[in-house]
């Protein structure tokens, strides 16, 4: 392991993480945690060190230490004991916050309120929200970052809710919004359309970045291998500026610990996707919470169901995101979660030297249109192709050119409504290049600044013209199946499936084909008046096959299946994307259950993940259980060249039957718990 090193955060692969309370310094067992990192195989670890408390003997004025601190040092006492296992070691900060001695001290550290009063903590009383745009961030936190660099053995600077919470309407940032922009800030909640808040975006993500350029760095004059590492949690990587990510962010740590809701256990994989979607030379880590998340009632001192906590880390890290819990507090009431963090993080260990060498790869790509709060647009495509077992990845509006489109074969743009002519100008260059597109609702009827356009951006690409925006929400929609065409495959016995709820009129351009057709409205009540008064008429679905193939759904097929999970709705786009590959998928599984697949490709060599997501809970967690299932047969096309290939189940440990018929490697994987890994190496 190369500790100390400009590239310490290769190593860095599963993170053990202490978020120590304010009792922990006479109440914890640094040995219980010491012997955790050595059981879950941790290579590096972050703990509490300072911020809104500090738990080491901090001489920086206002930075409050733990009451209980005395004379110990729980912080360095814990650094120490990671460095003996050859760990790395993150101090992590959080700077959210101070106390009232702080406050009276230094008013201007604290985040202000519309009419200008201190932002007081929303959750803790007589403690005070910090400014993220001034002087506490840029000095105060900067002088804590510096003393734990020259005080201690760290490799990084970890902080922890450091951007802020709402818009701070301190002097500072009031002064420094309107020099920038010429405009006062935006009052919340956010209108997109205020010009106010359209300037406030990108001036946080300026100030924020530069923050983070500021602090990093601070740590490497100190130490010049060290990092200073931002938590992204209320963030997405495309969110910051590019050029300053290039040059200070060697690896992403994003902050989704777990399901909340009815969040299906995919969301884990989702999140390593989207970072490579922006960055795909830097690591992503996940962190992963030992308890339940559930955002209304903040139970963040508990303990998941084990179910619940294998499958979140072991789905986060198949798709390529390495793998962090997190426990808070140091005290140990509840010491249920340790087995299965123990049991993920093996897993991790174990298929890791195989998967380390690879890349994730996929044919398909999904645009990630990045909507604040999520798309479910976008959920219902991402549960549509994981039921089919369809590996893709994402593709980032910030990273949206021909080369980047270039390294897929079918682009899906669930619902892009907002799409720059540069955008469109990248599609139509896919297209000419034989890629295939799957384009929903009202993809492409506005730029990116949301400018409506008079027809789609896309319409040459698509064959479809805009004659009638979106209406609806309409009820009792059906479309008709028009004749043989392999989007209406799977559907035999059936006239017509359910439509959508808001549907958009479209005319088909002449070479294109019009495989299903809306049925004319007609009412759901009385029911003796529930039937089609005229034949199907306006297109529902466009395909068109010229240079590339592309469909266009002309109603709301992603977020309609999203909320209903209609079976004929999840087909639908997994046909669509199908036809649109102009082949068959690269990697096919077949079999009972529902499986969130990822492929990792190197030379020579390729891997598939599957991670088996079957459970009753797995769309209302959270998981009881683990319910194995098989078997399942996994068909990967051979390459050129390739006349035959070995395998090996890296989970199972065992070497199974390959067989090699019509140009693809088929083999039997008779039953998956959680996860099985299927390494496949080619013969020449």
């Amino acid at each position: 392991m190369n500790l100390r090193t400009p590239d310490w955060h290769r190593t860095a692969t599963r993170w053990t993480q202490l978020t120590l309370t304010e009792n922990d310094p006479v109440e914890f067992d640094p040995a219980f945690w010491i012997d955790v990192m050595r059981r879950t195989r941790s290579n590096a670890a972050c703990i509490s060190a300072g911020g809104y408390m500090a738990f080491y003997p901090t001489r920086i004025p206002f930075h409050y230490r733990s009451r209980h601190l005395g004379d110990g040092d729980p912080f360095g006492e814990l650094v120490a004991g990671a460095r003996g296992l050859g760990m790395h070691v993150m101090a992590r900060v959080d700077p959210h916050a101070v106390h009232t001695d702080a406050l009276a001290a230094h008013p201007e550290w604290v985040a202000r309120t519309p009419d200008g009063a201190p932002r007081e903590h929303w959750a803790f009383p007589g403690t005070y929200v910090t400014c993220p745009f001034g002087p506490y961030n840029r000095e105060f936190v900067t002088e804590v970052a510096r003393e734990l660099m020259r005080e201690y053995d760290i490799d990084a600077i970890f902080a922890n809710r450091w951007q802020g919470h709402g818009v701070s309407y301190s002097e500072h940032a009031r002064r420094s919004f309107f020099d920038a922009t010429g405009h006062e800030l935006p009052l919340e909640p956010y209108d997109p359309d205020d010009l106010a808040w359209k300037a406030y975006v990108p001036w946080r993500r300026q100030q924020l970045s530069e923050l983070v350029a500021l602090w990093d760095t601070a740590v490497k004059d100190i130490r010049p291998h060290a990092r200073f590492i931002p938590n992204l949690g209320s963030l997405a990587v495309h969110e910051l500026d590019r050029d300053l990510i290039e040059r200070h962010y060697p690896f992403f740590v994003l902050d989704r610990q777990g399901r909340t809701g009815i969040e299906p256990p995919w969301t884990a994989g989702r999140n390593a996707k989207r970072s490579r979607g922006a960055f795909r030379d830097r690591p992503a880590v996940l962190i992963s919470s030992v308890g339940p998340e559930h955002h209304a009632h903040r139970w963040k001192d508990s303990v998941a169901g084990p179910a619940e906590i294998r499958m979140w880390i072991v789905d986060g890290f198949a798709q390529g995101g390495l793998p962090w819990f997190t426990k808070f507090n140091g005290v140990v009431p509840d010491d249920r979660w340790v087995a299965p963090v123990v049991d993920a993080f093996g897993l991790h260990a174990a298929v890791e030297p195989v998967l380390s060498r690879m890349r994730v790869t996929a044919d398909v790509a999904v645009f990630d249109t990045a909507e604040p709060g999520g798309d479910p647009h976008e959920d219902g495509f991402h549960q549509a192709l994981v039921e089919a077992r369809i590996p893709f990845e994402f593709v980032s509006a910030t990273r949206f050119t021909p080369e980047e489109l270039g390294r897929f074969r079918v682009l899906v743009l669930a619902n892009a409504e907002r799409l720059s002519d540069e955008a469109c100008a990248a599609v139509r260059e896919f297209v000419r290049a034989g890629g295939g597109v799957v384009a929903g609702y009202r993809t492409s009827l506005q730029t990116a600044d949301g400018t409506p356009r008079a027809d789609f951006g896309l319409a040459d690409v698509l064959g479809v013209h805009l004659e009638q925006d979106a209406r609806g929400p309409v009820k009792n929609n059906y479309i008709a199946l028009t004749g043989e065409h392999p989007l209406s495959a799977g559907y035999e016995g059936a006239r017509r499936i359910i439509g959508g709820t808001h549907l958009v009129r479209v005319a088909a351009a002449p070479d294109a084909d019009v495989p299903f057709r809306f049925v004319p409205d007609y009412p759901d009540l009385p029911m003796e008046e529930l039937y089609a008064r005229r034949p199907p008429e306006d297109p529902a679905v466009v395909a068109r096959q010229g240079e590339g193939r592309t469909v266009h759904i002309a109603f709301d097929l992603g977020s309609l299946f999203w909320e209903a999970l209609q079976p004929d709705h999840g087909r639908l786009i997994a046909n669509a994307v199908t036809w649109a590959l102009g082949g068959p998928h690269r990697v096919a599984v077949s079999g009972p259950g529902l499986h969130d697949i990822a492929v990792h490709e190197g030379d020579d060599e390729l891997a598939v993940c599957l991670v088996n997501l079957t459970n009753p809970g797995a769309m209302r967690g959270p998981v009881r259980e683990l319910i194995p299932v098989g078997p399942l047969t996994v068909s990967v096309a051979l390459p050129d060249g390739r006349t035959g290939a070995s395998a090996r189940l890296l989970v199972a440990g065992a070497e199974p039957d390959v067989t090699v018929a019509d140009g693809r490697v088929s083999v039997v994987v008779d039953s998956v718990e959680l996860l099985e890994v299927l390494h496949v190496t080619w013969d020449r």
